[in-house]
Formats: structure tokens, sequence, C-alpha cells
């Protein structure tokens, strides 16, 4: 019985780290994909790493690891309970995966036509998709959400107004950088939240039907 139990058990770790790193990947190439179409608006985030690749150098996925790994900093000190070692592989990967989609130069490149936001709109899909099947793997939340949850907890704030706040704050930083801020930037929200809270909701259900089956 005790070794069913543990087989049972290694078997769900097993699938919920797959639908982690495979929700990982996804999301580093819906990034990439939205990065060769930079020019009609990027998330936050991408805009501020972009603006610090275009000052610095380094690559676009490196400073999207020092961003979150900075953010994990900053949440250890206000609310370490949203750190795990989810957030840590969730800092350390998704900017590599995003290089590697670049690096490889298969994705389509910017046309400046009409057909830039259908790139946008395939990229904000595949992002939110990435975003929903790795939060339904259970490791845990990524760095930027956890700084937001952790500043919600710190301040009373609630979740939303934190993450319309804070990435508020680090649009303006990236715009007053330089960084790529068009009429796309400000669809982001609007196009990807649903599709990840649908993707969430379809993910979870396959990965506890997949353990259920397994029982």
């Amino acid at each position: 019985m005790m070794i069913q139990i543990k087989n049972t058990r290694f078997r769900s770790w097993v699938i919920r780290y797959i639908f982690f790193f495979l929700g990982l990947v996804c999301f580093g190439l819906g990034v990439a994909i939205t990065v060769k179409v930079k020019h009609v608006g990027l998330h936050p985030w991408d805009v501020l790493n972009i603006a610090l690749f275009d000052r610095f150098g380094f690559s676009i996925g490196t400073w999207s690891v020092i961003i979150g790994f900075i953010l994990i900093g900053i949440s250890l000190v206000v609310s370490r309970k949203y750190v795990n070692l989810g957030t840590f592989l969730n800092a350390l990967l998704i900017g590599p995966f995003m290089d590697f989609f670049l690096w490889l130069d298969f994705l389509p490149s910017p046309t400046y036509t009409w057909l830039d936001y259908v790139y946008l709109l395939i990229g904000i899909l595949v992002i939110g998709t990435g975003g929903g099947l790795y939060v339904s793997g259970g490791v845990g939340a990524g760095p930027r959400d956890g700084f937001m949850l952790s500043m919600s907890e710190r301040t009373g704030w609630s979740i939303s107004k934190a993450r319309i706040l804070v990435e508020c704050g680090v649009l303006l930083i990236g715009f007053l950088l330089g960084g790529p801020v068009f009429v796309a930037t400000f669809l982001f929200t609007f196009i990807m939240s649903p599709v990840f809270q649908l993707s969430l909701k379809v993910f979870s259900k396959l990965r506890n039907d997949l353990i259920a089956s397994e029982s």
C-alpha cells in the first residue's frame, strides 16, 4: 500500500513538472514571437527588458533573468511565502528559452503591415496558453506574480490594483529608457488574461485527469 502511494505521488510530481516546464517553453516562445514585432508594442515587462538590452547590451533573455532575480530578492524581504523552487526556475529559464527561439531565427520577420498585429496576437495567445500551462502544474508563481502578490499583501492593495500600479511603473521606466511602447502595449492584458484563465482551467482539469487515471 505504501509503495502504491509513493508511486502515485511520484507520477503526480512528474506530471506537474512536465506541465510546468512545457508551459515555460511555450511562454518563452510566445514572448519571442512578440519581440519580433516589438515596434507595435510589448507587454510592460518586455518593454523594460528591450530598453535595458538596447541601452546596456547582453541579451533580452538575460535581462529577463536579472529582473526576475531582483524581484525575487525583494519578495524574499517583503513576504517570502510567495517564493519557492518554481519561482526560481521560472526566473532562470523563460529568458533563455526566449533567447533560444530568437537565436534559431525561424520566426516570421516583421512586415511593418497589418500582418505584424496578427503575429503579435499569435504571440499573446501562445504566452497566455503557456502561462496557464505552467501555473496548472502547481509548482509555484513566477517572480513577477510573486512580487505583485507580495506588494498586495504588504500594502493592503487588491491584487488587481497592485498589478496595475506595478506594471504602470515598469512601463514608465521602460518608456523613459526608450523601450517600444505603442498601441498593442495597452491591449496585452485585455487579450492575455482571458486566454490565461481559460488555459489554466483546461490544463488544470487535464492534469487532474492524468493523475487520476494513473491512480
